[in-house]
């Protein structure tokens, strides 16, 4: 909670005291816990939300982005860093987290790109199908309306123009954007070799709606919107507050006490930055800290009636770790591209996703808008003026084109977090260790993904001077499956309702329950799940 004015023009401190009765404690001010704690507001219930991070001020965006756009200046543009966001990465690929996720209220949709699909029907059931991975415990027909639900809250642009997505119930909220004029020089190449193209669903308004702006193309989403037009977090943490929630800010949950049965949470103990410690107790508990704090918050809250963690006598809590790996191409063409008018994908194919058998795993092929450098970037860079400097503007901006992927990662339980007790953040935690690995199938995905990239840009004539495939690739930040979802309570840690197995009123919302990662930005699954997770919660309450 913010701090209040005095009658004298003075800004008191926050009060960052427990609440004396919560019906729900929600740890993380994420898309997750935000749009559980403004669902449960709504319903009437009193609800707490405990974020580990600072509540960013919405009229410093537009310095945000100056600061992204000018050199020099090193600072993060979300202030991660130092001990409070301390980490190792001891696997086989180094995992550089603190570029991935940002600590505060919005969560990591505040440098978010906001593309939103759902997943493919066939993910749900990827064992049974084609004998990879694992089955949830639930179907898509089973998620389909909360899908609905979350584009409606996010309110998705979109078009249904995708002849490989699932089945809808209703045309996306607000009319798709229109193709780039980079799509457009795909469109020829991609014909030729019968790729089929799509419009792509952003959490971004298309139009003005509810007195917000439309998307104006500052083109630097990520890290920062500057106007409003992306969705974050902190409009549903704003509607929980409108409804009595309390939010706190900078109050790093140590960790979760439960009762001497071990079968229920009574309490989140937090920390304060005057170094005070609080216990705040509720009737049911909501963790949504995303794929890496969730297990490490579980981990963290070991007893002597739960030695390895807290929900854990699976022994999954921190196992199966997934992201999306990074393919792409790119080059340039002797003619105009355009890029870097828009900040985010307009054209995508799913042609490459659904598999007949196990011969690969998913492919989501991206045509990007953010090719190459901005005149700016060669211009701040260059060391010569006038005519010379004008040259290389001209020579290096502009004729840029490229291709990106995602590619799915299937869960091997040997990729986890766990906790590193040889280092410890500003509390004296130990701080989270990614072990992180990539498989055969996986490698062989991206150098397929490479091969369609590279045909569509030879086939538009563009002479191709880059490519990220298996040994260059990196993650595209998705942090998965780290709590996973399943019927059994020996193998997996919540149940299809989000509950976890052990305790009976303790919750995981967020990508940490995910079974199978897909290929598909995964936050509009965060937000169906989340809505889902709520209800759940009511029926309990």
């Amino acid at each position: 909670m913010s701090g209040r004015s005095a009658p004298d023009g003075s800004v008191t401190a926050p009060d960052r005291t427990p609440s004396p009765r919560a019906d729900v404690c929600v740890v993380g001010a994420g898309p997750a816990g935000s749009l559980v704690a403004a669902e449960l507001s709504a319903a009437g219930y009193d609800v707490v939300v405990l974020d580990a991070g600072p509540r960013f001020d919405p009229d410093d965006r537009p310095d945000r982005m100056e600061r992204h756009l000018r050199p020099g200046d090193e600072r993060p543009i979300w202030g991660m860093g130092g001990e409070r966001d301390a980490y190792s990465s001891s696997g086989e690929r180094f995992y550089p987290l603190n570029a991935a996720r940002v600590k505060g209220v919005g969560g990591s949709t505040l440098h978010w790109q906001g593309m939103v699909m759902r997943l493919h029907e066939q993910d749900f059931e990827l064992d049974s199908s084609v004998g990879l991975g694992s089955d949830w415990p639930l179907d898509y027909a089973d998620l389909r309306p909360y899908y609905a639900a979350a584009e409606r809250e996010l309110r998705v642009s979109g078009a249904s123009d995708n002849p490989f997505a699932p089945p809808r119930e209703r045309p996306h909220p607000l009319p798709a954007f229109p193709p780039s004029y980079s799509d457009s020089l795909f469109a020829e190449a991609c014909e030729t070799l019968e790729i089929a193209t799509h419009s792509v669903p952003n959490a971004r308004n298309s139009e003005p709606v509810d007195g917000e702006s439309a998307c104006v193309g500052y083109g630097t989403c990520k890290p920062v919107c500057p106007s409003g037009a992306k969705y974050d977090a902190t409009r549903h943490v704003e509607r929980a507050e409108a409804e009595g929630a309390r939010v706190l800010d900078r109050v790093p949950v140590q960790r979760l006490e439960h009762d001497g049965a071990g079968d229920r949470v009574t309490a989140a103990v937090y920390a304060t930055p005057d170094g005070e410690e609080y216990r705040q107790e509720a009737r049911e508990f909501v963790v949504a800290a995303g794929g890496v704090e969730t297990p490490r918050l579980l981990l963290l809250s070991a007893s002597d009636r739960y030695p390895d963690g807290l929900a854990n006598s699976s022994g999954a809590v921190g196992r199966y770790f997934m992201d999306h790996l990074f393919a792409g191409v790119g080059g340039t063409l002797p003619e105009p591209t355009r890029q870097k008018h828009v900040g985010f994908n307009t054209t995508e194919s799913h042609q490459f996703y659904d598999r007949p058998d196990d011969s690969r795993t998913a492919i989501k092929l991206e045509f990007l808008n953010y090719a190459g450098p901005a005149p700016a970037d060669v211009a701040l860079g260059a060391d010569v003026f006038g005519d010379e400097l004008l040259d290389r503007i001209r020579g290096r901006y502009g004729n840029r084109i490229a291709m990106g992927a995602l590619v799915e990662q299937l869960p091997r339980a040997e990729n986890r977090v766990r906790l590193d007790p040889s280092r410890t953040d500003d509390h004296g935690n130990p701080v989270p260790d990614v072990v992180w690995s990539l498989d055969d199938p996986t490698r062989r995905t991206i150098e397929r993904a490479n091969e369609i990239q590279r045909a569509v840009l030879t086939e538009m004539g563009a002479d191709v001077e880059w490519t990220v495939g298996p040994e260059n690739t990196g993650p595209a930040y998705h942090h998965m499956g780290t709590t996973r979802m399943g019927t059994d309570p020996e193998t997996s840690v919540v149940n299809p309702r989000l509950r976890t197995h052990d305790l009976s009123n303790l919750t995981l919302a967020g990508s940490s329950v995910f079974v199978t990662g897909g290929a598909m930005n995964p936050t509009l699954t965060i937000a169906a799940l989340a809505l889902k997770a709520a209800d759940h919660v009511s029926d309990r309450l």
